[in-house]
């Protein structure tokens, strides 16, 4: 079983065949089921961001799980498996470690090192935890990914260099964000609208000047009792529009909510700045030709991180990324190989134990305690030396390929019942 992963990013694909395989929380919660209907699959789990979406999963076989994996993502996005494979990537095994790490690491996001991708690789993990779709392979893999993630940030400066894609829409749209006249409309209230109205009061931005309105009114209000902003009804947001320097949205709507029509009766001449951060689009493409009002959204957002330049922190935490993807694949391979080892020395520790039991019933009982153990120990130490070259040899070779195959060279020569190395393996689990 090895891991691997289907996906497609701001990298492989452009934002508006991203917002057709963009995924909510109920569609990667089904997603994730189905792809574990399939044979060669045992655990899954699926990373959706505003700039990817990618599935993990665990395999038994790699091209079985490669083409189940695509036909659902396009099964799901409406595309034909032909558009879908132009745009998506696949990693397997030690490829698919290495990616998961990065990404958890911000390397491979669209504002480079940001620290929001932890949030929401955590995320991933908990609901697959929660759905029981992510087992002691995932749970492993993911835990090491969080663990990196944050080992990056404490140290090396990639905080100087990675701002979130809030603070990047933000940064990207100007002065006007912090002014002190200006009125802020955030649309949603989910985690993206959490973050924004946060790092607005973080920025020195005033709570009474920032309404919220959502579909549901309490999970505005729920914003309101957290940062003392204003929640205002959803069947009011143009009202609220109307009177709003600044829309910072990120619903989760599968379509449009700010069409051209909309937002230049709600601008008419003055200015006003749209801040559009979901994935799908909130605002639809044509807004940016009219006259009084900028567009900030992720396809800006992804313009302007391609002129980025790498920095020193940037490689150290690649580095970093470098140096653990090493040591979970060395462990791995360990782990591979632990439960030969023990059932060797438990095979040989069930010969000793009948060998001593046969010798010392035909001494009989004339034969002192002194001896009796003597006898036992002998026995062990013969056991212990026929057991202690292979055993030494397969911990060195855990490194290379031929490690395995010498576990399994062990486990036939020496006749290791396959129930027992199973047995073994259930109890380790994976390393941490």
């Amino acid at each position: 079983m090895s891991v691997l992963v289907v996906g497609m990013s701001h990298k492989s694909a452009p934002v508006d065949l991203l917002e057709r395989v963009a995924l909510d929380t109920d569609s990667s919660v089904k997603l994730s089921h189905r792809v574990l209907e399939n044979e060669y699959v045992s655990e899954s789990a699926i990373i959706s961001t505003c700039n990817r979406v990618e599935v993990y999963v665990e395999a038994e076989r790699f091209h079985g799980a490669v083409d189940e994996v695509s036909r659902l993502l396009a099964e799901h996005s409406g595309l034909t498996r032909e558009e879908l494979v132009r745009h998506v990537y696949v990693h397997y095994d030690e490829a698919a470690v290495a990616h998961l790490f990065g990404v958890a690491s911000g390397m491979d996001s669209m504002i480079l090192g940001e620290s929001q991708i932890l949030g929401q690789v955590r995320d991933a993990l908990s609901s697959g935890q929660a759905e029981s779709t992510v087992g002691s392979a995932l749970n492993t893999l993911f835990q090491q990914a969080l663990r990196i993630g944050k080992r990056g940030h404490a140290e090396t400066g990639i905080d100087r260099l990675a701002p979130s894609i809030v603070t990047a829409g933000f940064d990207a749209a100007g002065d006007v964000v912090t002014a002190p006249s200006s009125r802020i409309l955030v649309a949603g209230a989910g985690t993206m609208a959490s973050l924004a109205v946060r790092t607005l009061v973080d920025r020195g931005v005033e709570p009474q000047r920032i309404w919220v309105a959502n579909r549901t009114f309490q999970r505005a209000f729920e914003l309101v009792a957290a940062y003392g902003v204003s929640a205002v009804r959803w069947e009011a947001l143009d009202v609220e529009l109307s009177a709003a320097d600044v829309l910072i949205t990120c619903t989760g709507a599968a379509g449009t909510v700010f069409d051209r029509e909309r937002i230049g009766a709600a601008a008419g001449d003055r200015p006003m700045s749209v801040i559009d951060l979901a994935l799908p689009r909130d605002v639809a493409g044509d807004v940016r030709t009219l006259p009084s009002v900028e567009v900030v959204d992720l396809e800006v957002l992804a313009a302007q991180a391609a002129n980025a330049e790498l920095a020193d922190d940037v490689r150290q935490v690649q580095g970093i990324v470098a140096d653990e993807v090493r040591s979970f694949l060395a462990a791995k391979n360990a782990s591979k190989v632990t439960p030969t080892v023990v059932a060797l020395r438990g095979m040989a520790t069930e010969v000793v134990a009948a060998e001593t039991e046969r010798v010392l019933a035909r001494l009989g009982d004339d034969v002192d305690d002194d001896t009796r153990r003597e006898v036992g120990q002998a026995l062990r130490r013969v056991a212990e030396k026929l057991i202690h070259a292979p055993t030494v040899r397969v911990k060195e070779l855990v490194d290379g390929p031929e490690g395995l195959t010498y576990a399994d060279a062990l486990a036939d020569l020496f006749a290791l019942d396959q129930t027992t190395v199973r047995a073994v393996t259930a109890v380790g689990g994976e390393p941490s």
